[in-house]
């Protein structure tokens, strides 16, 4: 599966942004799907993830009640609605998938997309 993620950019603190993941390939409904970012310097984190039908979702502490994430199946493509936004939420946000049940290990996941930039401003 090829993944496609799309959204980030230049705002300010308080801001919110929508990322995109578009998928392409095979069924994205077999997918469990999550989002990580890296900051500058530090070492990829998970961020969220999402089962296959988008039933269940988990987040990280440090994005929980601002961040959502959401997909749908009949477009191929998850969702990361972040509001809220932090200058700390600086980072290279990246979508990944894979066929099983994840927690928040990026050795879990199979599949990552090439990543968008998010830059908040203070």
């Amino acid at each position: 599966v090829q993944l496609q993620a799309s959204g980030g950019g230049l705002v300010q603190a308080g801001d919110s942004l929508r990322l995109s993941c578009e998928t392409s390939g095979r069924a994205f409904s077999n997918y469990f799907m999550g989002w990580f970012r890296q900051a500058p310097g530090k070492e990829r984190e998970f961020v969220a993830s999402i089962t296959w039908s988008g039933d269940m979702t988990n987040y990280a502490d440090s994005v929980k009640g601002r961040f959502t994430i959401s997909r749908d199946n009949a477009k191929n493509t998850v969702y990361l609605q972040m509001n809220s936004l932090k200058p700390e939420d600086t980072a290279v946000y990246y979508c990944a998938a894979t066929k099983y049940y994840s927690g928040m290990n990026v050795r879990e996941y199979d599949y990552w997309g090439q990543g968008t930039l998010v830059t908040v401003s203070s």
